[in-house]
């Protein structure tokens, strides 16, 4: 019914994963190679031929779209009066550690973990206290004891939770998030839980939102939700903040009004609409065609190159692969691999923590793709 195996030519269209050189394949930014689906470009051409494009409002429909997939798909029932548009998660991130800390305050974060985290916290006077995960077995967990002592810091403001964890791929559990919440409140640190990811789990897999994981976690909570990464519309810029608590839902809201970023474009609503009340099938068979290209890497490794490691990874379409029997040096690495053989990787430093052992690989992309990034890889690492 839809065909992910087609190659779109996005070269020449502006597109930042794709500005490139010649014979460069580019697998890195969180972006994927798939045109959206059928339910959104109509819904788009739609708007597009009414050709009128001027301010647009945020209709009642919007909120209960957002509602309506979060009480059919993950099982929680969201207040639409809890819901404020956002041009996007980072803007509404930036946000909010601007309204809620003061300079030189800590911001929490698990590493390695979304780089432009660090932007959001450090370009707005704060520190990024890395509470680096323990790995072992190609597994990440928190460690309790550091991330304890972190939050106890009276200097800590709050905390950024990736949920699902970029680029780790991670599922925290209902018990962990819950765990975490109660520390945070302990401490009196609100958390920012991204979700952007949390519709890209593999089949058969779910995610439990922060908010739903215990009502301290609801009141404690800013979370960040959007279809941009699940349905490829990132660059349409939508996004929504879904604040609980009336008291810090009204400082969130004052917030992203204050930094201008609460007002959609002319496409945002719809696409956002056709998305969660249209796009079902479409993502379902995304999520499987991602899982198929998972083990297809999986296999490939595992034959040709056993020396690097794949993370256990149940969401997201980015793979962590641990390159610590090749080198200690991913920036190194990826410079090599793409001087080599015009394979552009993301090097894992940026994402701290243990990342410089790492490097990202985006395979949210038509298999044969896949297949030319994996040959590449071995010719450079072989």
């Amino acid at each position: 019914m839809y065909d992910f195996d087609a190659i779109v030519d996005r070269r020449n269209t502006a597109s930042l994963k794709w500005d490139v050189g010649k014979g460069e394949l580019p697998m890195w930014v969180a972006d994927m190679d798939f045109q959206t689906a059928p339910e959104i470009r109509e819904a788009l051409e739609r708007r597009v031929k009414h050709g009128v494009f001027g301010y647009s409002v945020v209709p009642d429909e919007w909120a209960q779209a957002i509602a309506g997939w979060w009480r059919r798909r993950h099982g929680f029932e969201i207040d639409p009066g809890w819901l404020t548009f956002c041009t996007g998660a980072i803007p509404a991130i930036s946000s909010v550690v601007r309204k809620l800390t003061t300079p030189n305050e800590n911001v929490v974060i698990l590493t390695p973990v979304y780089n432009i985290f660090f932007n959001s916290i450090v370009n707005n006077g704060c520190r990024a206290l890395q509470c680096p995960l323990s790995y072992a077995d190609g597994r990440y967990e928190i460690d309790w004891d550091d991330l304890k002592a972190k939050l106890a810091d009276p200097q800590t403001a709050l905390m950024i939770l990736c949920n699902p964890h970029n680029p780790t791929g991670r599922i925290w559990e209902r018990d962990t998030l819950a765990r975490v919440g109660e520390l945070c409140a302990v401490y009196g640190v609100t958390v920012i839980s991204d979700e952007v990811h949390c519709d890209l789990t593999d089949p058969g897999f779910s995610y439990t939102p922060f908010a739903a994981a215990s009502e301290t976690c609801r009141d404690i909570s800013v979370t960040c939700i959007a279809p941009t990464k699940a349905f490829n519309i990132a660059g349409l810029q939508t996004a929504a903040v879904m604040v609980p608590d009336p008291l810090l839902h009204h400082k969130v809201w004052r917030a992203l009004n204050t930094d201008e970023v609460a007002e959609p474009n002319a496409f945002a609503i719809e696409a956002t609409i056709a998305a969660f009340e249209r796009g079902e099938a479409w993502l379902d068979a995304l999520r499987e065609y991602i899982h198929q290209n998972k083990q297809a890497a999986k296999r490939f490794l595992e034959a040709e190159l056993p020396m690097l490691r794949l993370t256990e990874s149940r969401a997201t379409y980015l793979l962590w692969i641990d390159c610590s029997a090749v080198t200690d040096d991913t920036d190194a690495l990826t410079v090599a691999i793409r001087e080599r053989t015009g394979l552009y990787l993301s090097a894992g430093a940026q994402f701290g923590g243990n990342g410089r052992r790492f490097v990202r690989m985006n395979i949210a992309c038509p298999r044969s793709v896949l297949m030319d990034g994996l040959e590449r890889l071995k010719r450079a690492i072989v």
